[in-house]
């Protein structure tokens, strides 16, 4: 099989291709060219993306696809590929009936899409294999895997017969190569499981040539004559070993044989000969044909050097005498097909090989024997072939290519990164409109290589240079602004429909405005374009938001039904107030319950709006404006928390108006107004709330060592929530934010603080005479206090408030237990320990034995019955 020429994109991306070739002139029985050895297809990978372009001729052709749908059935079966890979395939058919695909992906993607066109499209090789029934376990592993990783190690499909089946053969598809390794595993594998005789002779590698002969013709003739199976490693193979299975006898009589020729080997001569490395797949020639002839005709075996090593030399080994014919026969391949190079840049390969390999397909339709290879980074085009095809190649493709040279060029710009989106534009809106226009390529490096490069005929080249230059150089003189402006206001400098914003962008027509999405809440307009245009839009910007919340002054006052007086005939009075004072002015609806008039506008125009309205109803309605002095301190108690304490006294009062001095002012009058009633009602309702607030003012200070607080709190509070409730005070203990940290603070009315007062001494004269204990309890009954998260324990310490009881902590051996409290409650709490260690030392243990089987019953459900025995 030939197979194509790839290119390499303005990206950078590496193409690839097989080094498979057909069969030589000489070769009587050319077989399938895909079949060719693994190792002529040494691949190289210099980047993650690969293309490959590969043709599978006529005569190789599998003719399902056009039985009944022509291309159509080759077009879904790639698609399939496609799927089943993630490689890009496109398909051309040829005048000739060839198939062209070029294949595009990741390395691995491509391999395995290649490996089903190739099974899909061209004939396979296949081989059929005998194995005993007993011995396919063992050829399929565990699970198949043993099966998958020959699959994999060899490229091949192996088919194994069910388990039903009578069939002992296993079928094998692929490769040559594939095949002979994939047989020579799986017999092995059988030989191994045999219970007939199996030897393993060590045989140089070298050597396995004259062991199989020619076409395996010396292998055959002794398994043959013995009855027994020979399996010789395939080349691609690093074995120095034969293996022989068969009847005891047979075995013996081809080792025997075996080791005769392995003694004629070790007298053969050896000679290298240097041939060009390119010409040495021409010696090997189709899946090893050309070696085998030679061996055939001569009895001399080729060893070739590995196609990875830029070793040169061929060694001949044989016979003295026959090593001239097989030196003959070997320059004679090797020179049988011509290579030539075209120099041509490699930036323009794939102009020259065209859109979907147009250009070269057309060149090499006719030239079904010639191969094109286009290497990455290399500025030549190779070609090989038979000599007179190779000849009317180069000729097409040196004038191809110096059509282009003539035609086409490249440019490259240095652009700061930071650029990149704005040239590509919203979904590459820019970059594909210079494209369109200019007709060229322009390709835009990674980040950290700052290099956009532009391809194309020379005109479109210049000219997208141009504009590319233009737009960065206009770039480089705008600038970038973010301005913070209360996302609240958005809407509002936006406009109806953008009538707003669209004024600011007819006024500053080169700066880009962006808002943020509503629903973000985001506070940050950017703004880029001219320096100085941007920094006067940012001004401006700034100088409408100041307008639009200076507008936003708004007051509310009550309407104290003067609504009709308000609003005048026919609306007459409100709509003069609003043109007088430029103000919004909302009155409350029929409908609604509320008595508020709100006005909005510049704080000014609100304030006169104000003065007017009350004017209104000051005329027509008995309102008056009063005032009383209370000292400023009061202000907070008298708004209460959230402004709910005036809020409500403004509501029982008919909805008077009360209103604080400002905390700038001197003044401690409050201003009322409303109804002359209602005003009078409110005051007296201040005045009180003044007075109680002043009887439930009344402080005392108590100092107590920070040591005694806990036992003045009591256990949960116990002890201070007590004199809280019997006093009616509030009892502040020092914070650890506190400086002071033996100030305790007692509020409330003076008797009830002067009660809580003396209270608290008393406890802080008993605290002054803490006694501190020691009592013995042995640590065997230890956990009984400490069980359950220190249960008893805290039982007792909340019978006798004040007194704490310290255990060992766990893993201290220590029988000794301290008491601190009161001297009042320590021997109560010393007998109340001793008693309940009496109570456990009269315990007694009985065991009582229960079938298993019971166990559940008697625990009941998590453990309840147990427990209600146990409490």
């Amino acid at each position: 099989m030939e197979e194509g020429q790839v290119y390499q994109s303005s990206d950078q991306t590496n193409y690839v291709y097989d080094e498979v070739f057909p069969a030589l002139p000489e070769s009587a029985n050319p077989a399938p060219h895909n079949d060719i050895k693994i190792c002529n297809n040494k691949m190289r990978v210099g980047s993650s993306v690969i293309t490959q372009v590969f043709r599978v001729p006529a005569d190789e052709r599998r003719y399902d696809h056009n039985n009944s749908f022509g291309e159509k059935e080759s077009v879904r079966t790639c698609s399939a590929i496609m799927k089943e890979t993630g490689a890009v395939i496109e398909i051309a058919t040829s005048k000739d009936m060839s198939l062209t695909f070029l294949v595009t992906g990741k390395t691995d993607s491509v391999m395995d899409a290649r490996r089903k066109i190739l099974s899909n499209f061209q004939t396979q090789a296949s081989s059929k294999l005998s194995i005993p029934k007993e011995h396919h376990r063992w050829i399929l592993g565990k699970a198949g895997g043993r099966l998958k990783d020959l699959e994999k190690s060899t490229a091949t499909k192996i088919s194994v017969p069910g388990i039903n089946e009578h069939s002992d053969e296993i079928t094998v598809t692929g490769t040559r190569e594939g095949i002979d390794k994939a047989i020579h595993e799986m017999q092995v594998i059988s030989d191994e499981q045999s219970k007939k005789a199996f030897e393993r002779i060590p045989v140089l590698k070298v050597y396995h040539p004259f062991i199989s002969g020619a076409y395996n013709e010396n292998a055959n003739a002794i398994m043959n004559h013995t009855g027994c199976r020979i399996h010789i490693p395939p080349p691609s193979a690093q074995v120095d070993e034969i293996t022989i299975a068969g009847e005891k006898e047979g075995v013996a009589a081809a080792k025997d044989k075996i080791l005769k020729q392995i003694s004629a080997c070790e007298k053969f001569t050896t000679v290298g000969v240097e041939v060009a490395k390119m010409q040495h797949k021409y010696v090997i020639g189709p899946k090893g044909t050309g070696i085998a002839e030679i061996l055939q005709s001569t009895g001399v075996s080729v060893e070739m050097p590995p196609l990875d090593s830029q070793k040169e030399t061929i060694t001949l080994r044989g016979p003295q005498d026959k090593l001239g014919s097989a030196l003959n026969m070997v320059y004679g391949k090797a020179n049988s097909v011509q290579a030539a190079t075209v120099d041509a840049p490699s930036w323009i390969h794939k102009y020259i090989i065209g859109r979907k390999g147009a250009n070269i397909k057309q060149i090499t339709q006719d030239l079904s024997k010639v191969h094109v290879q286009f290497t990455e980074k290399e500025d030549k085009i190779t070609i090989e072939g038979l000599p007179e095809e190779v000849e009317q190649a180069k000729a097409k493709l040196r004038e191809l290519t110096a059509e282009m040279v003539d035609k086409l060029t490249y440019a490259t710009l240095h652009v700061d990164p930071k650029y990149y989106k704005h040239i590509i534009g919203r979904n590459g809106a820019n970059v594909n409109r210079l494209k369109e226009q200019t007709g060229v390529v322009i390709n835009i490096s990674d980040a950290d290589q700052n290099v956009i490069r532009i391809e194309g005929d020379k005109d479109g080249v210049a000219a997208a240079k141009q504009e590319l230059e233009d737009m960065i150089a206009k770039m480089e003189l705008e600038k970038e602004k973010d301005v913070i402006i209360d996302w609240k206001y958005h809407k509002l400098l936006i406009g109806q429909k953008g009538e707003a914003i669209k004024d600011t962008k007819e006024k500053f027509g080169q700066v880009l405005i962006t808002f943020p999405p509503q629903e973000e809440k985001s506070d940050i307009v950017k703004l880029r374009g001219p320096k100085d245009d941007v920094d006067k839009c940012h001004k401006y910007l700034l100088k409408k938001v100041k307008e639009i919340v200076e507008s936003s002054y708004q007051i509310q006052i009550p309407a104290f039904q003067c609504h009709k007086y308000i609003i005048g005939k026919r609306g007459a009075t409100i709509q003069k107030l609003r043109e007088e004072t430029n103000t919004i002015i909302d009155m409350p609806s029929e409908n609604s319950n509320s008595d508020t008039i709100t006005i909005t506008g510049k704080k000014e125009n609100v304030e006169k709006a104000k003065e007017l309205i009350i004017k209104i109803q000051n005329e027509q309605n008995n309102v008056v404006t009063d005032d009383v002095s209370i000292p400023p301190k009061m202000y907070n108690s008298l708004i209460g928390a959230g402004g709910k304490l005036i809020r409500s006294i403004t509501e029982d009062c008919g909805g008077v108006s009360i209103k604080f001095p400002s905390n700038e002012s001197n003044s401690d009058k409050v201003v009322l107004r409303g109804t002359k009633e209602n005003v009078k009602k409110a005051i007296k309702m201040l005045l009180e709330q003044v007075n109680e607030h002043e009887q439930n003012s009344f402080i005392a200070h108590v100092r107590a060592n920070p040591a005694h607080h806990k036992y003045l709190i009591g256990k949960y509070g116990a002890n201070i929530n007590r004199i809280r409730e019997s006093t009616g005070t509030r009892i502040i203990f020092p914070s650890e934010k506190d400086e002071d940290k033996e100030q305790i603070v007692i509020q409330g009315k003076k008797e009830g603080v002067e009660q809580a007062e003396a209270e608290l001494l008393a406890a802080i004269a008993k605290m002054d005479n803490v006694k501190e204990v020691e009592m013995v309890v042995e640590q065997r009954h230890h956990k009984h206090f400490v069980a359950r998260r220190c249960e008893t324990l805290h039982q007792i310490e909340e019978e006798f408030a004040g007194v704490t009881i310290s255990f060992p902590r766990s893993g201290v051996i220590s029988d000794k237990v301290v008491i601190k409290g009161p001297p009042d409650l320590i021997d109560p709490v010393r007998q109340r320990i001793n008693d309940i260690v009496k109570d456990l030392e009269e315990r007694v243990t009985i065991n009582c034995e229960i079938s298993q089987q019971h166990h559940r019953a008697v625990m009941g459900t998590k453990g309840s019955k147990v427990q209600d025995i146990e409490s």
